[in-house]
């Protein structure tokens, strides 16, 4: 067991199904740059809502699913007990992500930063962030309204992770459309 707790992690994947006889599983990497998680050391499964830490025997990168790899799990070398963790999510602590740019965040880090206008200046805190889109989008509660904003190049011009602050130069008339409601 782990003391380990989801708010201390990002989910790196999640189990869809057994591989072969010998408790090997696929799983789908729900990350930008799969590779970069090809010599894991180990990784935290969720099971029964706790997270329990497990030795990476192995990391196989499938050519054509880019997003998916085969994972071998220390001590899980049968396709029953391989069973048993089908649909289990993956995790990683935060530690392990990379640092990022002045213009570059994680969705996780950005909710309760305050955005700000280059030309309206402070409008409100980041509720959430909608990834369910080809474009994924804050959301912010706005004079009452909720306002989604594209997380583009053009729109984010700064992160400022000390005042947890958003810099953004909204595009043109997007505050009205929601607004006139």
């Amino acid at each position: 067991m782990s003391d380990l707790h989801q708010d201390d992690c990002f989910e790196l994947g999640k189990i869809l199904k057994t591989h072969a006889l010998y408790g090997e599983v696929s799983v789908f990497l729900d990350v930008d740059y799969p590779q970069d998680y090809q010599t894991l050391q180990e990784v935290w499964v969720e099971i029964e809502q706790k997270l329990q830490k497990f030795e990476v025997e192995g990391v196989r990168l499938l050519p054509n699913k880019p997003q998916t790899a085969l994972l071998k799990l220390r001590n899980i070398d049968s396709i029953e007990q391989a069973q048993e963790i089908v649909g289990a999510k993956l995790f990683l602590p935060l530690t392990f992500l990379p640092e990022l740019g002045e213009k570059q965040f994680y969705f996780h880090e950005i909710i309760d930063f305050l955005v700000v206008d280059k030309v309206l200046g402070n409008l409100a805190q980041i509720q959430d962030v909608y990834t369910t889109t080809q474009t994924a989008l804050l959301v912010m509660l706005y004079k009452g309204k909720e306002v989604l904003i594209p997380i583009h190049d053009e729109v984010i011009l700064q992160v400022d992770r000390k005042e947890k602050k958003l810099y953004v130069a909204l595009p043109e008339g997007l505050l009205d459309v929601y607004l006139q409601g």
